[in-house]
């Protein structure tokens, strides 16, 4: 039997005044899917994203982590319940060293208070925070960042910075992992390396993962299924070989004029 999905959104749209971001977007998102968004600039992609993470109220539709309805739950909340994200432009604290932005991912896992935290080598804070770093030490082991953990962040390179970001939701333990456009500005090298945990994280670790991508090799090579928006609607989901192969995808991408499409598209 196929398991119910994780996420679900039904029917969401989002207006910005007269601006139409998102018109009617329906999915769902399966446990252990690698799911990928793709679409034009413009299309509504990252607004999907700010939704499903709380950042945006949509002007209509839901949204259902487990069967649970989040439409108008707080960013905190959603956290709490196992919603990480990774952002487009990067969010990271830049005053402060790797280890400590990683360990901000943990933040909502933390069970001591100020007042037994006041206690700090009696009331079992210590304990529980050595805990808390053995878990970021295993995340920044696996990033391979060993050699920056003490580093602050706003001085490490692109790819690095964009790399702790990873570390930072991955240390959530989230159920469902947001990746916002997680390769762009990367050379090729760093995109392969980025790509490589990110397939690790959905296989190894068995997270669940929804991303917006715009290198489509990369989307093609790692994800199960995929999405494609256009100017705020779903044209298109699919496995990614149906995807490749879907007319209304070439013309939203390459402005192929398709023979028939133009009478298909009337009569819808």
């Amino acid at each position: 039997m196929t398991p119910d999905p994780v996420l679900v959104a039904r029917d969401v749209s989002i207006r910005f005044g007269g601006v139409k971001a998102l018109t009617d977007v329906s999915f769902d998102v399966r446990p252990g899917e690698l799911f990928s968004i793709i679409g034009p600039n413009g299309a509504g992609k990252t607004s999907l994203l700010n939704c499903i993470s709380g950042r945006y109220l949509p002007t209509s539709g839901s949204i259902h982590l487990d069967g649970r309805d989040i439409t108008r739950l707080k960013p905190n909340k959603r956290a709490a319940i196992g919603i990480g994200r990774t952002f487009q432009n990067l969010a990271l604290f830049g005053h402060m060293s790797v280890l400590d932005n990683i360990m901000v991912g943990r933040h909502h896992l933390l069970k001591n208070n100020f007042l037994n935290g006041a206690f700090y080598w009696f009331g079992g804070a210590q304990k529980e925070e050595l805990a808390h770093r053995r878990e970021v030490e295993e995340i920044i082991d696996f990033l391979e960042i060993e050699a920056v953990r003490h580093a602050t962040a706003g001085t490490l390179s692109y790819g690095l910075r964009k790399r702790v970001e990873l570390a930072r939701a991955v240390a959530l333990k989230p159920k469902l992992l947001l990746l916002d456009e997680p390769m762009a500005g990367m050379n090729l090298e760093e995109k392969e390396d980025m790509a490589r945990y990110i397939l690790d994280l959905n296989e190894e670790w068995g997270m669940t993962i929804v991303m917006i991508e715009h290198d489509m090799g990369v989307v093609m090579d790692i994800s199960h299924r995929v999405m494609v928006l256009d100017f705020g609607r779903k044209i298109a989901d699919g496995l990614p070989a149906e995807i490749m192969e879907n007319a209304y995808v070439k013309k939203a991408y390459l402005g192929e004029e398709l023979p028939g499409l133009e009478e298909e598209e009337a009569a819808a």
